[in-house]
């Protein structure tokens, strides 16, 4: 989908099926509207009732104040149900499709993305969209509703005096013009600074281990500071306009109202017909004409410039999508092939690899081995689809990786990385990703992945932590295996899997992923133990980004090249 589309679905979250709880806050806004109105006009009679100038006795005014009472009370339980219920749905709804079309990326679009623009656009550009877009629809109404209500009703009582009112609130809402703009322009500059700020905590969280190896404190803090201060500066600078929209307003209204009084003075003593109620209705009904000239344009500005982010998230969304295949493949039966594969991260940059042929077979075990930076990753990423900007072609049964649906690709395969991600939750929902299967197959990719002491030592239920801050290593990589296991995928992918670990479990990790006979197994490592070489039906030996060497390791230590002498380093 392209800008556009993503962002009129968008908008329609905030509508859809809320439209029943809309409806009644509009009409409660409209009626809130009046509710002022009413009041200045009964002020007027009360107080022509003292000069004898009212059309109405104190009694018939007194029902009218208690009918006007309850009026008031059912408006306001109205509006206590109706407005939340509104506003929850929409935000819900707007935030749960956002993700949706987040998690609808594949993974090469992903990895071009900046996510610290996503965490900011549904957490801190959410909360100013839910201000100044969903919760300004209603005061809107009811300004709305109050400015031309009022003006109804002091045309009907002085023409003359209601066309001197429309003439002294130019003033108010000249002032309300200038600063609306300038308030726009305020929360876009906090919009972005709120997403650098993010970017850089988020930076700095996961880089701790870095930082304190490096003893990068000092310039982690300075880095913090930079970013907290140009925040908190464009927020000041928010704040102070503001501030001063809302004194300037206050003074325009103070003048519009004195001058109304004013002039209203002079028309009953000139004798125009207007009573002493008449006036004071007029400067109270003038709290009603100047809030919505000098507050509107505020309001509009704000809303505008939350449609701004509205279409900020929608752009991000767009971007990076590419052509996305329409092929689908469930296993492989014949073999995964490598032709003449090249690739470069930047266009006309040096090749990471370079001409790459070979052939993976289904359920045989492959050794992905080589120095480093020799580009055993980026073969792999390159096989899970992570960049299809390479030369060549990469084809699963004949089909080029870049013609497979996306979800189709990710149903083929699974992905054990060297820095395993746990969600915090339990044990039992990170091995099932959160999904239903059959309490039996759950025990049995458990058991595979020997993860039945940990269950028996901690239960299912344990939560694991931020990130499996409270498992090992070893525990979270097996974790990883359970869940590739559950998901039955016909081809497994780990990276550096063990790099992290010591050197029995590195051990029992490979040993538990050679185990997996069913599934067509790569494995990118820098362990070169001979009992666990001699197990691979085949080692891929890269080097300088190109394939030195293939073939058992009876074979490859026979050929006394490359390979031997990685091997001898190593041991």
């Amino acid at each position: 989908m392209n800008n556009r589309s993503i962002r009129a679905e968008l908008v329609s979250r905030f509508y859809r099926k809320n439209h029943c709880a809309l409806f009644t806050a509009i009409t409660a806004s409209v009626l809130n509207g009046i509710t002022g109105i009413v009041v200045s006009w009964i002020i007027k009679e009360l107080i022509d009732i003292i000069s004898g100038q009212s059309a109405y006795t104190l009694t018939e005014m007194s029902l009218i104040c208690l009918a006007f009472l309850g009026l008031a009370i059912v408006i306001t339980v109205v509006n206590y149900l109706a407005e939340p219920a509104f506003i929850r749905r929409a935000m819900t709804q707007y935030k749960n499709r956002a993700f949706q079309f987040l998690s609808m990326k594949n993974i090469s679009s992903f990895r071009k993305e900046d996510t610290a623009s996503y965490l900011s656009a549904l957490t801190n550009d959410a909360t100013t969209i839910e201000t100044n877009y969903v919760s300004s629809i209603l005061p809107i109404v009811t300004k709305v509703v109050s400015f031309f209500g009022s003006l109804i009703l002091m045309f009907i009582y002085s023409p003359e005096l209601t066309l001197f009112s429309i003439l002294i609130i130019i003033l108010p809402m000249l002032v309300s013009l200038v600063m609306g703009k300038k308030m726009a322009k305020v929360q876009k500059e906090v919009s972005d600074r709120n997403a650098a700020f993010t970017s850089t905590m988020t930076d700095c969280l996961s880089g701790f281990q870095v930082i304190k190896s490096f003893r990068a404190e000092k310039e982690a803090n300075q880095l913090f500071i930079d970013e907290n201060r140009k925040l908190e500066d464009a927020k000041c600078r928010m704040r102070r306009i503001a501030s001063l929209t809302g004194s300037l307003g206050m003074i325009a209204g103070m003048i519009s109202q004195l001058g109304v009084f004013l002039f209203g003075i002079y028309l009953a003593k000139s004798g125009r017909g207007i009573t002493a109620g008449s006036i004071l209705m007029f400067v109270n009904l003038m709290n009603f004409l100047i809030p919505p000239v000098s507050e509107l344009p505020k309001l509009f500005a704000g809303k505008k410039a939350a449609s701004g982010l509205v279409d900020k998230l929608a752009e991000s969304l767009s971007q990076n999508a590419g052509e996305i295949g329409s092929e689908e493949v469930s296993e492989v039966g014949e073999k995964i092939s490598f032709k003449n594969v090249s690739f470069a991260y930047e266009e006309g940059g040096k090749e990471v690899l370079h001409d790459i042929s070979c052939d993976l077979l289904p359920g045989k075990s492959y050794a992905v081995v080589g120095g480093s930076g020799s580009g055993k990753s980026t073969f792999l990423n390159l096989l899970m689809a992570a960049n299809n900007e390479y030369k060549g072609e990469i084809s699963i049964d004949g089909k080029e990786l870049r013609s497979i649906r996306p979800e189709s690709l990710y149903d083929l395969m699974s992905v054990i990385s060297q820095n395993v991600f746990i969600f915090n939750s339990s044990i039992k929902d990170n091995v099932t990703m959160f999904r239903d299967f059959p309490k039996e197959k759950i025990e049995s990719a458990m058991h595979k992945a020997h993860l039945e002491a940990l269950v028996s030592e901690r239960g299912e239920d344990y939560l694991c932590g931020e990130n499996g801050k409270g498992l090992s290593g070893g525990e979270k990589q097996r974790i990883s295996i359970a869940r590739s296991l559950l998901k039955d995928s016909s081809i497994l992918l780990a990276d550096e899997a063990t790099s992290a670990l010591d050197a029995k479990t590195s051990y029992e990790v490979i040993n538990e992923i050679l185990d997996l006979d069913s599934m067509t197994r790569v494995v990118v490592t820098h362990s070169l133990d001979e009992s666990l070489l001699r197990r691979y039906d085949e080692i891929i030996v890269i080097k300088d980004g190109t394939i030195e060497e293939k073939g058992s390791f009876e074979d490859l230590m026979k050929n006394d090249s490359y390979f031997k002498a990685l091997y001898t380093v190593a041991g």
